[in-house]
């Protein structure tokens, strides 16, 4: 097919205004999938390659040639800054053909909502939240809102193919089609696919329609990538040795910061001068802390403050000034941000990004360092390790430097294998299912138990999740008053259910960071994000407690002073991080390899681990003593595999083992005293994950493990059993358990 030529004229003459010579790979491709069939498409290409031009050219020329009689495109994007972003470029492609386009998210214009619920046309396009919200608040315009919806368009869908949003955004498309009768197509767009064929199936469930999936020739993809090490006092691991010449060096430039400045921000404070640069950081917290000491940087340099600020937490105004600054051309600020920036905004000509730290997986490494190289230069990121010195006695564990190891395992990763994480599946989403439960009955009104049940469990992210489950959390929402029953035997929202379902923060099923303050008697102790449970331990306020209570209504933890020593603990599961990187992470530590982009500090840091690594024994033997009967294990397993062998190794083998004061660094290693040897060990946990055992023992006495959002609303008994058998990776742990068993035979 010609596709340049099947466009409709506005299309071509857009192109001829933009000054293009030809189609890209990726629009010829699209073209051909979206003319030529009636299936769902996948568009997967690197940042920047036209992805949404490639998807909205053919649908518009669809639209122009049989236009609508409702809206005739749904666009779905994760987050606001996308969407106002795309709005400018969709309007301008859009107003010679006369095609609306509406925003509809908590900062857009209500004139504009208002004159599209008179008159649905164009294109819409929202968040998940604002759909959520649609559905709830506008439940009987949306016939007529969506009754002729030809295509709904995911942006950036790799970001929602691993937790409950991604769900809740194809349940409230199977809903909104059912209610609307139409039947879209689905076009996903992402640059991060790492395995098309399994996003592919996530993109049609519930369709009705198969997946295409286009393959064209890409183009060569170029970067400027360098990764350095900083202690954060020096000297640094350098200092006094002779370094590789063929390493690639870059000089630092007179740094004028003061004395007992970080050299990690004086790094990064020196190579933002005079240019246009993005700093990652993982946390809000460490964003907040990041662009405080860059800005101090420029107080005790007389310089003028040349930092900004971008997170999920900060007002519409201050997020919009920091991307309106960043899309001037001419403007030499940089700004400090999260994954809030990290997803497809044009934010002009970026030269460098900064990672501080490894982010948790490839898929947030590719998409942030995809926010440069935009406009014909190549993609440039660099990342700062940064660490304190270990203490002179210092354990084992601590000599490694786990954030540098990650991050070139990430690199590795892609390089290798082209590997991005798969989506998340067998998941037993109980908290969404009260959610979506509560979004129907507020939506719809009255419904009997068999209509409720009818209009839910049929949605494809439900299909783990049995009738007598369902059956189960009805029971328990009359019981608490979420929903009630009428004199007719129907269901409703109940009083207690209204207030939360009445709520503006119903819509989202993100957790947002919720503080528990920690109490001993009367005295508070200070706070944490998410609170461990029942029986383990925390430090804080420089000494350890052990937990007695959670109250998860009013956000306290009740805790008793003990002796003993154990990291602080602030209820991180460490990310979502894949075993297959931790995997990577020990083969970093057993090859020989250098790594072209690693800087002078970063070479000699990894020489010194490698050479840890290989005096302690740790390649071949996840178990190393560390003394008397101290012990610490390496599993290299990802988050949730790393929980499960947790309460495997304290539940299941804690007596064989005489297992006592475990304390775990998620996900790198644990470390514990145990009364065995390093054979019995092996030989006890093969035997006891060799056992046909139930999953929910895993789940400590009394322990009810809020996980998602939603979770302190569903019955205990289902909480338990979707942390048992949806959360803990139970299955990974107990394979790599059994094959440690190899070991015995060496």
């Amino acid at each position: 097919m010609n596709v340049f030529n099947r466009y409709a004229p506005f299309i071509q003459d857009y192109i001829y205004r933009s000054g293009w010579q030809t189609l890209r790979g990726v629009q010829n491709a699209a073209g051909d999938a979206i003319f030529g069939t009636q299936d769902n498409v996948l568009l997967t290409a690197s940042t920047a390659s036209g992805k949404t031009e490639a998807a909205f050219f053919p649908i518009l020329t669809l639209l122009e040639e049989d236009p609508p009689a409702s809206v005739g495109v749904l666009y779905i994007a994760p987050l606001k800054a996308l969407i106002n972003d795309q709005f400018e470029r969709l309007e301008e492609l859009c107003q010679e053909a006369g095609i609306p386009v509406t925003r509809w998210h908590g900062d857009a214009p209500q004139s504009r909502k208002r004159k599209l619920l008179k008159k649905p046309s164009g294109i819409l396009q929202i968040t998940p939240e604002s759909l959520e919200s649609l559905m709830i608040n506008k439940h009987m315009e949306i016939p007529s809102l969506f009754g002729d919806l030809r295509f709904i368009v995911i942006d950036e869908i790799h970001s929602l193919l691993r937790g409950d949003r991604g769900m809740q955004t194809f349940c409230l498309i199977e809903r909104l089609c059912r209610l609307a009768g139409c039947s879209p197509r689905r076009v996903g767009l992402s640059a991060t696919i790492g395995n098309p064929e399994a996003a592919g199936r996530f993109l049609a469930a519930g369709s009705g329609r198969g997946t295409i999936i286009p393959g064209f020739d890409g183009g060569k993809e170029v970067w400027r990538l360098s990764m350095e090490h900083f202690f954060n006092t020096d000297p640094q691991a350098d200092e006094g040795k002779a370094v590789m010449e063929e390493t690639p060096v870059l000089e630092l430039a007179t740094d004028t910061a003061p004395k007992a400045a970080d050299p990690g921000m004086g790094y990064i404070f020196e190579h933002t001068r005079g240019k246009k640069c993005l700093i990652f950081t993982n946390s809000r917290e460490e964003c907040e802390a990041v662009c405080q000491s860059l800005r101090q940087y420029c107080e005790a340099n007389h310089e003028p403050d040349r930092f900004l600020i971008h997170h999920g937490n900060l007002s519409a105004s201050y997020r919009e000034s920091a991307e309106e600054e960043m899309k001037d051309d001419e403007s030499l600020m940089s700004v400090c941000a999260t994954a809030t920036l990290e997803l497809g905004i044009d934010i002009g000509k970026l030269e460098r990004a900064f990672q501080i730290d490894a982010p948790f997986t490839v898929s947030g490494f590719l998409q942030r360092m995809g926010r440069t190289g935009r406009r014909g230069s190549p993609a440039e990121m660099w990342f700062v390790m940064r660490e304190n010195h270990p203490e002179p006695r210092a354990m084992l564990p601590d000599m490694i430097p786990w954030h540098l190891i990650q991050g070139i395992a990430l690199v590795q990763l892609y390089i290798e294998e082209r590997f991005v994480e798969p989506p998340r599946t067998g998941r037993l989403p109980y908290s969404l299912l009260y959610h979506q439960t509560m979004s129907t009955l507020a939506s719809c009104g009255e419904m009997t138990p068999g209509e409720l049940a009818s209009r839910v469990l049929p949605l494809a992210c439900f299909h783990t999740i049995s009738q007598e489950d369902y059956r189960i959390l009805l029971r328990h929402l009359l019981e608490i008053d979420h929903i009630s029953q009428t004199e007719n035997g129907g269901l409703i929202v109940g009083l207690t259910g209204e207030r939360i379902v009445n709520n503006y923060k119903f819509y989202a099923v993100f957790q947002e960071n919720v503080e528990y303050s920690v109490r001993s008697g009367p005295e508070e102790l200070g706070t944490i994000v998410k609170p461990p449970p029942v029986g383990d331990k925390i430090a804080i306020a420089g000494r350890v407690w052990v937990v007695e209570e959670v109250d998860h209504k009013k956000r306290e933890v009740y805790c008793t002073l003990v002796k003993g020593n154990i990291p602080a603990y602030f209820g991180d599961v460490a990310g979502d991080i894949h075993t297959h990187i931790l995997e990577r992470m020990y083969g970093v530590l057993c090859e020989e390899k250098n790594y072209p982009y690693l800087m002078r500090h970063a070479v000699c840091r990894l020489h010194e681990a490698r050479d840890t690594f290989q005096k302690s024994g740790i390649k071949g033997h996840p178990l190393v003593h560390l003394g008397g009967n101290m012990w610490a294990l390496f599993p290299w397993l990802g988050s949730y595999a790393f929980l499960a062998l947790e309460r495997f190794l304290k539940i299941r083998c804690g007596k064989r083992l005489g297992l006592k004061g475990l304390s775990p660094s998620r996900p790198y290693y644990l470390q514990f005293t145990m009364k065995v040897s390093e054979e019995e060990f092996y030989q006890i946990t093969a035997e006891e994950a060799k056992k046909d055992f139930d999953p929910l023992e895993l789940v400590y006495p009394k322990e009810v493990p809020v996980f998602e959002k939603y979770d302190e609303y569903v019955p205990e008994e289902l909480v338990r059993k979707g942390f048992s058998l949806g959360v803990l990776d139970i299955e990974g742990m107990k394979q790599r358990v059994i094959g440690w068993e190899k070991l015995l035979k060496l």
